[in-house]
């Protein structure tokens, strides 16, 4: 049998040492990899311009439904929201001057059954737009009097980062 210079008879000292290295390394290179990619990502993030940036909403394009009864003040309200921040934001309450009451309801369809949900909050993804529409999310309003078609009536939202804004909705004809 022949037996390496030391005289041991098995592996060398240096080579398990680089064997338990390179294991070592080995098990360490996964989440240094996971932390690269997550840094990177977020180094894109800001050089976006987006990483930091507080929610802006804007409430444009207005309607409120001129009641369908010639009495009737109660009526419905939707807004196009658009989030231009960086961070994510949610409508919590609507009211309105010419409105005894005004508030965020949701449609919810379950099998052949529907039924209104009032009080709900409405988020405004970053970067993103929600239409409210009669079939998701409204505002149902008590107008103080029945409006005229073509009429602008005032809004305001409040939102939970982003403090109040202001709008503006056209009464128009339902459908139109």
């Amino acid at each position: 049998m022949v037996t390496p210079r030391g005289g041991t008879g098995g592996a060398s000292p240096g080579t398990a040492v680089g064997d338990r290295v390179r294991a070592g390394a080995m098990a360490v290179a996964a989440p240094v990899a996971a932390c690269a990619l997550a840094l990177g990502g977020l180094g894109a993030r800001a050089h976006s311009g987006a990483a930091g940036r507080p929610a802006h909403v804007s409430a444009v394009d207005g309607r409120v439904l001129l009641p369908l009864v010639d009495d009737s003040t109660m009526t419905a309200a939707f807004f196009r929201l658009t989030n231009d921040g960086g961070t994510d934001d949610e409508v919590l309450s609507v009211s309105s001057p010419a409105a005894r009451t005004a508030m965020l309801a949701r449609t919810e369809v379950s099998g052949n059954a529907g039924r209104m949900r009032m009080g709900v909050t409405l988020p405004v993804p970053a970067g993103g737009t929600v239409s409210m529409t009669a079939y998701a999310t409204d505002v149902m309003v008590e107008l103080t009097h029945r409006p005229a078609l073509g009429q602008r009536i005032p809004f305001v939202l409040r939102l939970r980062r982003g403090g109040q804004v202001r709008a503006e909705a056209v009464v128009v004809r339902p459908g139109g």
